[in-house]
């Protein structure tokens, strides 16, 4: 479908080649246990998943600060949980999470063996909202550094997505141009919309089961870009 038009292939990272959920339960777990926090942590964890997208939502839409991201969504999490906490632990909480959470390491399935594919026929490149200082070190931790040749966070870039600039910056950067492009992502609004905006191709990686639509190709399994490049 895009094989003779796409030159650049363009991934998010989080929660589409860096398995964001897994690895940040074996964090939570980690630093629980290290700082003593008696709450079972599938009851923590079914609280915080939906309260971290949502902070990250706020987030983006540049209605929180990244400070404010990090403390309210334990904040908010532990209060929902009635599990008192003080401020100075939820602040420890929050670093230490920050410098574990590239510690552990674990890709989507077929992440390796779909960047070996692309990798000889198409430049790569990441856009991520993540932040600038572990985003690198989950690429190197992870294996997948070395596969990308421009690395575009939301911090270099002063935005993010779905903020039309940031993909005009990975453009700039890439030497390419939309019509080129294809933008791989499991985030509808941010990934895919704020891509299509700027002219990128879309590819939705349904990483959370979402609704089915008609913006772009979804796919269940990275194993499947096969298909459409």
């Amino acid at each position: 479908m895009f094989k003779n038009v796409v030159t650049d292939v363009f991934f998010d990272l989080d929660h589409t080649l860096w398995d964001f959920e897994k690895n940040s339960a074996l964090t939570f777990e980690k630093i629980f246990q290290e700082n003593a926090i008696e709450v079972a942590l599938p009851d923590f964890l079914e609280v915080y998943i939906p309260a971290n997208f949502a902070f990250w939502k706020l987030y983006r839409e540049e209605k929180i600060s990244k400070e404010d991201l990090r403390y309210q969504r334990l904040k908010s999490v532990f209060d929902d949980l009635k599990y008192p906490v003080p401020d100075k632990t939820i602040n420890k909480l929050s670093d230490e999470y920050i410098r574990c959470l590239s510690s552990f390491n674990h890709l989507f399935p077929n992440v390796t063996e779909i960047l070996d594919y692309l990798k000889p026929k198409y430049k790569l490149h990441i856009i991520t909202n993540g932040f600038q200082e572990v985003q690198e070190k989950k690429l190197k931790n992870s294996n997948i550094y070395g596969y990308f040749d421009q690395i575009i966070d939301s911090e270099m870039a002063g935005v993010k997505k779905p903020d039309p600039f940031i993909f005009e910056l990975a453009l700039r950067r890439a030497e390419t141009r939309p019509e080129n492009s294809l933008m791989i992502g499991d985030n509808l609004e941010a990934d895919i919309l704020g891509a299509q905006a700027v002219g990128y191709h879309a590819l939705h990686f349904n990483a959370h089961q979402g609704p089915k639509h008609d913006f772009c190709e979804i796919i269940d399994d990275l194993h499947e870009i096969k298909t459409f490049l």
